[in-house]
């Protein structure tokens, strides 16, 4: 069975109580935490800071997957490297063509980062399959970036599908996450449809019971 894995996202945590958040976060046992970038060209507003970063770095060992929502992804990849980041994911729609993404990717493999690329929802996912043999990770987007707590976008799961399709087919290592309206429901959706890693926010943080979410998750996917 392939194994699957819970990327909290702290664009839900409560900002006010960085470590308390994470320390709750790291005793679940997670592999991977999720971080928010986004600027006003892209997105419309900013999110987390390179300053947050710091702070959140110095919290945890568990790999730094930084989701970087900006219309000029290279200098905030080049920036987060330095920081500490384990895996930065770019997205798609910021690049002018398709050899820009492939400069960019082998600029960022030039800077010891693993790169996933991310796809916006009304974005064809043919566009960017023919770019997974050379990443670690393809995020799919199954809200409109940008803000948390949105309701799941049914059309991910068919992206997830064809992504998936198209790494067992060739044999690749590239895995598949998807962040965006990610609980219990939609979470094991995913799962089935190929994804390795759900990337949930809302779903954990701001609930007590949020070791109970988590292993609820967790259990449905490996029903």
């Amino acid at each position: 069975m392939r194994k699957v894995y819970v990327a909290p996202s702290l664009l839900a945590m409560d900002k006010n109580d960085y470590k308390g958040e994470i320390d709750k976060i790291i005793k679940l046992g997670v592999k991977y935490i999720h971080f928010d970038v986004m600027d006003e060209e892209f997105i419309g507003h900013t999110s987390f800071s390179f300053d947050d970063f710091k702070r959140v770095e110095k919290l945890h060992n568990q790999i730094n997957d930084v989701h970087i929502m900006v219309a000029h992804p290279y200098e905030f990849a080049k920036e987060y490297s330095k920081l500490g980041a384990d895996i930065v994911t770019f997205h798609y729609e910021a690049l002018k063509d398709d050899v820009s993404v492939v400069d960019l990717i082998e600029a960022m493999k030039k800077m010891n980062l693993k790169v996933g690329i991310s796809i916006k929802p009304k974005t064809d996912v043919n566009r960017i399959l023919s770019f997974l043999p050379f990443v670690d990770l393809v995020l799919i987007m199954s809200v409109e970036p940008g803000l948390g707590g949105q309701s799941f976008i049914p059309n991910a799961l068919d992206k997830i599908r064809a992504c998936r399709d198209y790494i067992d087919k060739n044999n690749l290592k590239c895995l598949v996450e998807v962040d965006g309206g990610i609980n219990d429901v939609t979470g094991v959706s995913c799962y089935k449809a190929g994804a390795d890693i759900l990337v949930a926010g809302s779903y954990l943080f701001g609930h007590e019971d949020i070791k109970e979410r988590y292993n609820k998750l967790i259990e449905g996917c490996n029903k």
